[in-house]
């Protein structure tokens, strides 16, 4: 029985005094007033609880401004950008003029925008995410101090695969490269990064994952171009641990974005093509969006809020370097020299011996590790994909 119906019968039916039912019941004796009011009104339908919402919200979201809202909730989702309410409330505040009344603000908060938004629809609970505050971030202080880089997949309108290298700012987010081929290859890479240093400047380091475009450390212990050019110009080169995207964490969620958007518009048959759209792309993150990780600022505005990180490494030289290897079944070695690989013949009879090379640029001797005899040494002719040995002529030696 609900404490109205029960306070109701007390005076109605008992005859009690309104003051002593108050006191009973701890209400205050206009609430009972009003109760034996409604009923004598009413009847029994003053027993049921009633919502105290008030009748009307002098300063509730105007109905004009829920559409408008939900309307750029549509528009951005179609056109593959963040819609978010942060976003939301970002081009509002742009387009909206600055005539806030004494009731009604010129633009609604985020959280009224969410609120509008869920109470919509169009905001789908997500309970199994982390929370912010187990968020960790690493940033660098200035622009330039790190560049971050990666290759991803996308397809053409016939479904051709191709690969798309991008080039991000630590810092700012800025996105500095942008560059589809049919397969992105070592001298892609370079060629990218080259451009970028033109345009940009030189980084103080670089971060990437452990590709083959990127390194060649952990597979055959050579330097790729890219290795070669940044230990020239005493850039740093770090890379993420293996199978650890979340060290470059900033330019994958970049690509997760580029690719949402790239969804949104009309597939494209060529290179060229997503090319343009790519740099169209990159115009709009970079100038126009607002980015959360920023404060709302655009990518732009913070590379240019700052002064810009230099180079400060020492020189590495990139063609000297030492590497422990062990002749395979085919008598050969392998060597990378600027993201091409290079096979050193040394001969069957020595299957499975270890050796050490010793490289100066192009100079390069082949040593047993163990007795320290002196296998090979050549002058590597980059034009060739296999270096044949050299034998002197006349009728081959007969084996023992």
């Amino acid at each position: 029985m609900s404490k109205a119906r029960l306070i109701i019968t007390a005076v109605v039916v008992e005859g009690r005094c309104k003051s002593e039912v108050a006191r009973d019941y701890d209400v205050s004796r206009y609430w009972v007033h009003q109760l034996v009011t409604r009923y004598r009104v009413e009847g029994e339908a003053a027993f049921e609880s009633r919502s105290r919402r008030p009748h009307s919200s002098p300063t509730a979201t105007a109905s004009e401004v829920e559409d408008q809202i939900v309307a750029m909730r549509k528009e951005l989702t179609r056109q593959g950008l963040d819609a978010g309410a942060d976003t939301i409330r970002t081009h509002l505040v742009r387009r909206t003029p600055s005539a806030a009344t004494a009731t009604q603000p010129a633009v609604p908060s985020v959280a009224t925008i969410w609120r509008i938004l869920t109470r919509r629809g169009f905001v789908t609970p997500q309970p199994q995410k982390r929370p912010r505050s187990s968020w960790h971030r690493f940033t660098a202080e200035q622009p330039n101090q790190r560049w971050q880089a990666d290759t991803t997949h996308w397809q053409l309108a016939d479904g051709t695969g191709v690969e798309i290298l991008n080039l991000l700012d630590d810092h700012s987010r800025l996105c500095l490269a942008s560059t589809p081929r049919r397969t992105i290859t070592g001298p892609d890479v370079l060629h990218t990064f080259q451009q970028a240093f033109v345009r940009w400047g030189i980084p103080a380091s670089v971060l990437t994952d452990n590709a083959a475009v990127f390194t060649g450390t952990p597979r055959r212990g050579g330097r790729v171009a890219l290795e070669v050019e940044l230990g020239r110009l005493g850039v740093r080169f770090d890379h993420s641990r293996p199978f650890h995207p979340q060290t470059c964490g900033k330019v994958e969620r970049f690509q997760q974005t580029q690719k949402k958007w790239l969804a949104a518009q009309p597939p494209t048959a060529t290179v060229a093509g997503l090319h343009r759209q790519l740099s169209r792309f990159r115009r709009y993150y970079n100038d126009i969006r607002p980015h959360r990780a920023l404060g709302r600022t655009t990518p732009w505005q913070a590379y240019t809020a700052r002064p810009k990180a230099t180079a400060s490494g020492p020189y590495i030289d990139p063609h000297c370097r030492v590497r422990h290897d062990r002749v395979d079944q085919a008598g050969t070695v392998t060597l990378r020299h600027n993201s091409r690989l290079h096979h050193i013949g040394l001969g069957r009879p020595l299957a499975g011996t270890p050796i050490t090379l010793l490289v100066d640029d192009l100079h390069i001797r082949a040593i047993h590790r163990h007795t320290g005899e002196l296998i090979r040494e050549l002058t590597l002719d980059t034009a060739r994909d296999f270096q044949p040995r050299r034998l002197p002529p006349g009728p081959p030696k007969k084996r023992p």
